[in-house]
């Protein structure tokens, strides 16, 4: 293990015109502007120029009733397009509209009025020219309130107080600028408190990577280049696990120029997203004088706002509280892959907030015209792509577990709830990750993880009867055989064996479960993908026959009769020819237990659409599995109690900075 500190620099002057001149307030949240060549998708997260409306006449007085508008569609101003000149700076045309009812510019009130200690949040906004401020808000049903006007004339620096109090249950703010004759620029603006915030604004910001030097470089430089966002760090601590290294890539010494001493580069053993995190909570509480830490995920496009964003909300939180961002999707930007996450405490499992609709796209479904959108959503949790922990509840609830990936940021949101801190994943703190949508990790070499570590927390943090919870895992036991999925299976029993195995097992296993995962999972065809199909003699299927597939079971009578003739295929001996030529070729989307469950053999394409995989039916093998995991699964229900008590015991030094420095980190030397 070695680390590495980048040597002191002086810190870069300031740039002009990042914050509006507002001596009177302290900043939650900067009006942000898209960047040169962002398209138009992307664009839709920052501002909304769809409006195709404009004022008919505009009231000589300040905060008149709201004015009327007439459409515009299909004529030329609509056309016209807000200009950003910096981040935080644009020009709004002659005879346009724009609205800030956006991803990163509205305001989610209702998680300020629900999580912070304001009542009130001030509007400021510093304008030249011609041209008009219209203020709404919305309740949670996402009916649109008009809040009040200005008129805007010359140079002015606006601040608008408005009232936290009606949004109990959700809702937002946001303004519109709107122009006649003449132009309207925005030179800065904000969402602003009067009141004190808690603390300092100093955040340890944490990136753990493996083999991304080019994404983590990135991440380095976004926080960097920014004046405010680089004030409000105090450390910048990368754990580098991979063999290609961080340091070596093109950029790294500019972006490191830029953080100057606050960047710290660990380099250690693959220890995994929970090893990594480890390493960041750590060196932070052992070697920082840091208020907050920020986790974030090393394969991200960074908003650098959202950290300052993050440590706003943290700051002005009634209690201490895990901060979340959400997730928005690398492959198709203008995409909120995910709103908030819930736990499901008797099947234990993670899952989607109630009422939320994921991969929603922001440019086909703005804010206001999406009305789920309003209604503030409460999580149990929030993934480490972007999750803010304070100092206080790090030291108070503890480090990771040891988990290698999987459930280890599921599993502390749990734990920091029942030691009464809460999370709140906010709208507006956001980061670019790459879509879960082009993998399936419950069935590739991570299947273990997903298994023993559900086990794990659920044994820690879940229910007393584990009925519904062995009865789901039994139900995806089913489903990966039906889908010729073996090795899932195989690294499936090798989850439930190191969960009864017990706690003083998760250190040891840290370093070297994967190379067991790999050794195990390649003893299966499903286990060793190929890059393409024609690596294999291609099915005998005519052209109209490889295109055409079963559909899905037709209700619960439907689905149970289709499941019992899978299960009475894959107990007969397969066609010998099927065992060297794929009876058929599966593109991805057709990848479901009801095709392959009829098959002998077939190639499947991975989720990523990267390779494919030779799967063989095999009844012997599906008749041991299946027996294997019944008996199983009648072992851990019997010892739940027992499992219960020793995994809850042993948390304290599972959990314990003392623990990891022994057990991984001082062994690394």
């Amino acid at each position: 293990m070695t680390i590495s500190e980048t040597p002191s620099r002086p810190k870069p002057t300031r740039r002009r015109g990042g914050t509006p001149p507002a001596p009177d307030g302290h900043l939650l949240q900067r009006v942000i502007l898209p960047r040169t060549g962002d398209p138009m998708s992307v664009r839709s997260l920052y501002v909304d120029e769809r409006t195709g409306i404009r004022l008919s006449a505009v009231p000589d007085v300040a905060g008149g009733p709201e004015p009327k508008k007439v459409s515009l569609a299909g004529s030329a101003v609509t056309a016209r397009r807000l200009r950003a000149t910096s981040r935080t700076s644009a020009v709004v045309p002659e005879q346009s509209e724009v609205s800030f009812a956006a991803y990163f510019n509205a305001f989610a009130a209702g998680y300020w009025r629900r999580w912070s200690r304001l009542t009130e949040v001030h509007l400021k906004l510093s304008l030249q020219g011609a041209g008009r401020v219209d203020v709404y808000r919305t309740k949670s049903d996402g009916s649109t309130i008009f809040e009040r006007g200005v008129v805007v004339t010359g140079r002015q620096e606006l601040d608008v107080p408005l009232d936290l109090r009606p949004f109990e249950d959700g809702g937002w703010y946001w303004f519109d600028l709107t122009t006649d004759e003449g132009e309207l620029v925005l030179h800065a603006g904000g969402w602003y408190a009067a009141d004190e915030p808690s603390g300092r604004a100093a955040v340890a910001v944490g990136t753990p990577t493996f083999n991304r030097p080019a994404d983590c470089v990135a991440t380095l430089t976004a926080l960097g280049e920014d004046p405010l966002v680089r004030e409000a760090i105090t450390a910048v601590i990368v754990p580098d696990q991979g063999t290609k290294k961080v340091r070596d890539e093109p950029g790294f010494e500019q972006a490191a120029a830029a953080l100057g001493d606050k960047l710290k580069i660990i380099d250690q053993p693959n220890l995994g997203g929970s090893g990594g995190y480890a390493r960041i909570m750590y060196e932070a509480l052992e070697h920082t004088d840091c208020e907050q830490i920020l986790y974030m995920d090393d394969d991200i496009l960074l908003e650098p706002d959202s950290v300052l964003r993050a440590v706003a909300f943290s700051r002005y939180s009634r209690s201490p509280m895990l901060v979340g961002g959400q997730m928005l999707s690398l492959q198709a930007r203008s995409q909120l892959s995910t709103m908030g996450e819930v736990v499901d405490r008797g099947t234990f499992l993670w899952r989607n907030a109630p009422g939320t609709e994921p991969h929603h796209d922001l440019a086909a479904g703005p804010l206001r015209q999406t009305p789920w959108l309003h209604r503030r959503i409460d999580v149990d949790y929030n993934a480490w792509w972007t999750c803010l922990i304070p100092r206080v509840v790090a030291e108070d609830v503890g480090m990771p577990l040891p988990l290698f990936i999987k459930w280890d940021d599921a599993e502390y949101g749990l734990r920091a709830r029942a030691k009464g801190y809460r999370t709140a994943t906010v709208p507006g703190i956001g980061i670019w990750h790459m879509s879960f949508l082009e993998k399936d990790d419950t069935s590739d070499w991570q299947a273990y993880f997903h298994y023993r570590n559900r086990l794990v927390a659920a044994a820690l943090h879940g229910p007393d009867n584990p009925t519904a919870l062995l009865r789901d895992t039994l139900k995806r036991t089913v489903r990966h055989l039906l889908l010729l999925e073996y090795s899932a299976v195989a690294l499936q029993q090798m989850a439930l064996r190191d969960f009864l195995a017990g706690p003083d097992h998760l250190f040891p296993k840290l370093p070297t479960v994967l190379g067991e995962i790999r050794e195990k999972r390649a003893q299966f065809d499903d286990g060793r993908p190929l890059d393409s199909a024609t690596q294999v003699p291609l099915s005998e299927l005519d052209a109209l026959s490889a295109q055409v597939f079963p559909e899905p079971p037709a209700g619960k009578i439907g689905a149970v009769k289709g499941l019992a003739r899978g299960v009475l295929h894959n107990l007969r001996a397969p066609d010998p020819v099927h065992q060297a030529v794929p009876q058929r070729n599966v593109p991805a989307r057709h990848a479901q237990w009801f095709v392959l469950s009829r098959l002998d053999s077939a190639t499947v394409a991975t989720p990523d659409g990267r390779g494919v995989t030779f799967r063989r039916r095999d009844p012997a093998l599906f008749r041991t599995m299946l027996k294997h995991a019944v008996s199983e699964y009648r072992h851990i229900a019997k010892a739940w109690p027992d499992l219960q008590r020793r995994y809850r015991a042993a948390l304290p030094e599972l959990t314990s900075r003392e623990a990891w420095a022994r057990e991984v980190f001082d062994r690394e030397n």
